[in-house]
């Protein structure tokens, strides 16, 4: 079964391998095929569940929503996430202003069919709304039972501790950031995660297995497999372009005999890797069919021990992205419409 963690510095705990349905529910799998992941996260041990309502423009909000219909609501931990533009795209319909913000926690709780979510995230930051009335409005939603905790995705160091200082004020918590994190992707490590342990919020990281290319299945000098990320043409393929470089390919290989000796599949390595740091209570997996979780939550719990550790980073770091820098160009300049 799944280890859980404290969420932030609160008595919130998260299973620290949560569900995440970004690309796969109401864009790349069917809902049929959906609904049998979910089931199958369940009867593994995964009570928590992210989502979004940008994915698949509210879609997979409704599929994540029916495929928990009928389980224990006091039993899942459900997080979704406000900022991108979803619906007709109007002027009002992107950002973090306290308008879009009421009115898009009104249409996740719909959607997911629940009166409430234990995490409410900004999913980036938002330069065109007073951090000021974006908090304000996140306070107000605690208040109202609409979400339990407050979390952002993405956000900076400095934004972190101004975010922080807001809700401290307005007496509610902030548990968590949502940022990119892998052995091959390790920018949070310089600001974030120093910052984040300082004022008691935790990592709930995305894409641990770097778009699936640390599972090993994209091979140096081959083209990539049918029907993977690399493929998907809805946006998947966006996001793994930048790990596919021989280079970066050529280097995951080495990573074949570390897992084999610790008893580990190369998808196990990568989860075990990020859960190592210790600032992070979950990783989020997503899955195109129900096998792929049996094999990925096994990565729980596993402690990798320092010699396994040494030749990840001897086999990864010359490739992998460790610039701080990176987090500050994440979030848009401007609303994206």
């Amino acid at each position: 079964m799944v280890n859980y963690r404290y969420l932030g510095n609160s008595g919130f705990k998260v299973s620290e391998i949560t569900y995440g349905n970004w690309v796969t529910h109401g864009s790349q799998v069917g809902d049929d095929a959906a609904l049998a992941t979910v089931h199958r996260a369940l009867d593994l041990g995964i009570t928590s569940f992210d989502t979004a309502d940008v994915y698949a423009n509210t879609a997979a909000e409704s599929v994540l929503g029916e495929a928990l219909k009928g389980q224990r609501r006091e039993s899942l931990e459900i997080f979704t996430k406000v900022y991108w533009p979803t619906g007709p795209k109007g002027p009002n319909d992107t950002g973090l202003s306290r308008k879009h913000i009421m009115d898009s926690i009104n249409g996740s709780l719909t959607r997911l069919g629940t009166d409430y979510v234990d995490l409410y995230q900004a999913h980036r930051y938002d330069y065109e709304t007073p951090l000021e009335e974006t908090m304000q409005a996140f306070a107000d939603i605690v208040r109202q039972g609409k979400a339990l905790y407050i979390g952002v995705s993405e956000w900076t160091a400095e934004q972190l501790r101004e975010g922080h200082a807001l809700a401290k004020e307005l007496k509610f918590q902030l548990v968590s950031n949502q940022p990119q994190y892998s052995a091959l992707w390790r920018v949070i490590e310089g600001k974030v995660v120093p910052t984040s342990e300082a004022l008691g919020i935790s990592q709930i990281v995305w894409s641990p297995m770097a778009q699936g290319v640390l599972t090993g299945k994209y091979l140096p000098g081959q083209p990539v497999p049918a029907g993977s990320r690399a493929t998907d043409e809805k946006g998947g393929d966006r996001f793994i372009r930048d790990f596919l470089r021989e280079e970066v390919l050529t280097a995951v290989q080495k990573l074949k005999p570390v897992a084999d000796e610790a008893g580990l599949t190369m998808p196990q390595l990568a989860l075990a890797w990020v859960l190592q740091n210790k600032n992070v209570a979950a990783a989020l997996v997503g899955a195109s069919r129900p096998e792929q979780l049996d094999d990925t939550v096994k990565a729980s719990g596993v402690v990798l021990d320092a010699d396994t550790m040494a030749a990840i980073d001897e086999a990864l770091t010359p490739v992998a992205v460790t610039d701080p820098e990176q987090t500050y160009s994440v979030s848009p300049a401007t609303r994206v419409g």
